[in-house]
């Protein structure tokens, strides 16, 4: 079941979108099955390590908890959820109801466009350069008459922070750019070539501004100080304890550091354990997310 906590107001759609489209979190309230093996491998990913390396083995983990809160670490804005765990032995008809109705939830269809920015997006001295179609689709229409065109865009981040800048049509050939503002926004984020930005126009017509940072090693955390081992104990050390105690833990899902799924509701795990036949050497379709932010089969 999940347990609900204080938590900052934080836009779900610019959330969703930062977090890409097959990322979904259960609610508050649901059951669901925690996977300490898909926690680790996270852990794993995050410190860029291999995945298949020896993980700590802690006998006697239950696999179905309590969870959700959403919020985003205001110091690199990465998305992250944070969720309230608490293993559980029986369960009331609310709680499977809730888990029952998250899969068939969907999530509403925002309208926004995705770039990796390049070498040139980043420099002190240029803009950034938005591709024809995503500016005539998310950002206002600008006044052709003027020479050149050019407007004021004002878009708010994951913090709820206004960013403004100044969009710009021109050059040979012409095409749209952001100009005065931009560099403030690259420096201010800390982003860098290979880094992702996204646009969003959400449902009620506000221009909202994520980001989406590529998986570079991490260069602050000094191994001798905080070690992939030490985690894994760490995290396995705190279900074990939960499940012992049937008290709450708490646990962080990144979903930009690997797709490792490790809290699943109670209804898809059921579904897809009892409801799907699955036998050895059985081909089988999978959903990937692309580059820009699609999926592929």
């Amino acid at each position: 079941m999940v347990v609900a906590g204080e938590r900052k107001t934080i836009n779900p759609e610019l959330w969703y979108a930062c977090a890409g489209p097959l990322v979904t979190v259960p609610p508050v309230g649901s059951l669901v099955i925690y996977f300490p093996q898909g926690h680790s491998e996270q852990v794993a990913a995050s410190m860029q390590k291999d995945i298949d390396a020896h993980i700590p083995n802690y006998p006697n983990l239950p696999s179905k908890l309590i969870c959700l809160l959403h919020n985003a670490d205001p110091e690199t804005d990465e998305v992250y959820a944070q969720m309230t765990l608490q293993p559980v032995n029986s369960y009331d008809k609310e709680a499977l109801q809730a888990s029952e109705l998250a899969l068939k939830q969907t999530r509403p269809q925002t309208e926004f466009f995705c770039k990796t920015l390049t070498a040139s997006d980043t420099s002190t001295h240029g803009g950034f350069s938005v591709p024809r179609r995503a500016a005539e689709k998310i950002f206002p229409p600008l006044d052709f008459s003027m020479q050149p065109p050019a407007q004021e865009l004002q878009a708010r981040d994951l913090h709820d922070n206004l960013w403004t800048f100044r969009h710009i049509y021109r050059g040979q050939p012409k095409r749209h750019l952001l100009t005065t503002g931009w560099s403030l926004f690259v420096s201010g984020k800390r982003l860098f070539a290979g880094d992702s930005v996204l646009f969003i126009r959400d449902q009620k017509q506000q221009l909202l501004l994520g980001i989406r940072r590529a998986n570079r090693q991490p260069t602050n955390i000094s191994s001798s100080v905080l070690s992939t081992d030490s985690m894994h104990i760490g995290i396995l050390a705190a279900a074990a304890h939960a499940a012992a105690n049937h008290s709450p833990f708490t646990v962080f899902y990144n979903p930009r550091a690997s797709p490792s799924e490790f809290v699943i509701p109670f209804a898809k795990y059921q579904k897809a354990v009892y409801s799907n036949q699955i036998s050895l050497g059985m081909r089988f379709r999978m959903m990937f997310e692309t580059e820009e932010l699609g999926t592929r089969r």
